[in-house]
């Protein structure tokens, strides 16, 4: 697994409007793998915030690629689960998305995400999530 590889996964598996998020594989580990969502206005709400809907697709989309880099190929997978955690508002910088598998059995699989900025580095959103291994 290489970060082309889960790169060249987003526009095989996810819909145009999560493409359109601009997500890009930052990095990758046994554990999971982190993205970077571009700012960009239009993610963002009045002040410049990025809106929430944004980091839930960026979250969810973070954890399939996890999935894929854990299993070493897509294995169709649905969510089932998925809990969100708005800690404090992020306003002109990138989000990086971090997404850990926490265990992968044969039906289900369980994850944790935090997203954080990309500048300083603080925590703005966790996200707990459970999918349905198809």
């Amino acid at each position: 697994m290489n970060t082309d590889t889960l790169q060249a996964v987003l526009p095989n598996y996810f819909a145009p409007w999560v493409q359109a998020l601009g997500l890009k594989v930052e990095a990758f580990d046994s554990l999971g793998v982190t993205l970077r969502l571009p700012q960009n206005p239009a993610l963002s709400r009045v002040g410049g915030m990025l809106c929430g809907q944004a980091m839930m697709a960026a979250a969810d989309t973070a954890m399939v690629l996890a999935l894929i880099n854990h299993f070493g190929e897509f294995r169709p997978c649905t969510t089932v689960q998925m809990n969100s955690s708005f800690l404090k508002p992020l306003s002109k910088q990138d989000a990086l998305i971090e997404a850990r598998v926490l265990r992968a059995g044969k039906s289900l699989a369980f994850g944790e995400i935090d997203i954080r900025g990309a500048d300083d580095g603080k925590s703005v959103s966790r996200t707990t999530t459970t999918y349905a291994l198809l």
